[in-house]
């Protein structure tokens, strides 16, 4: 069994519906995702012969995903009113809105989901919310 590691950061907002405490309010967190790869084997032909993933690849995808997080509201779908995602945008605020509850485990879930979807190995994903606390997605 052969693994790869690799991580990234991004900074973002959310806020947690129905929930009843601090994560009711928007606020921020300084995301760190680690992103582990295994497969069995080696890749056995081409420039990536003998390794799992290329670094540089491995390292791009996962810095690209992080990059389309970076500096935005992390919305679920739905929670809120249309004229309030409006005005954010039309103030110049970037939203991503997503079909979930912006939680950390989710996040690592959506990491690895849209990770594995470009063909990567994805086994395990954790996700800081800070520095001392993350969720742990694993591939099932």
């Amino acid at each position: 069994m052969y693994g790869l590691k690799t991580e990234a950061a991004f900074d973002s907002a959310h806020f947690l519906a129905d929930y009843y405490g601090k994560c009711e309010n928007l606020h921020g967190h300084r995301w760190r995702v680690v992103v582990y790869l295994q497969q069995e084997e080696l890749q056995k032909e081409s420039t990536m012969r003998d390794m799992v993933l290329d670094f540089g690849v491995f390292k791009k995808a996962v810095r690209d995903l992080a990059e389309e997080l970076d500096h935005t509201f992390l919305v679920e779908d739905g929670t809120l009113q249309q004229a309030t995602i409006v005005a954010l945008e039309s103030e110049g605020f970037s939203l991503t809105v997503l079909p979930f509850r912006t939680t950390a485990e989710n996040l690592a879930r959506y990491f690895g989901e849209r990770l594995i979807e470009q063909g990567l190995p994805v086994s395990q994903v954790d996700m800081y919310e800070t520095p001392n606390n993350c969720a742990i997605w694993m591939r099932g």
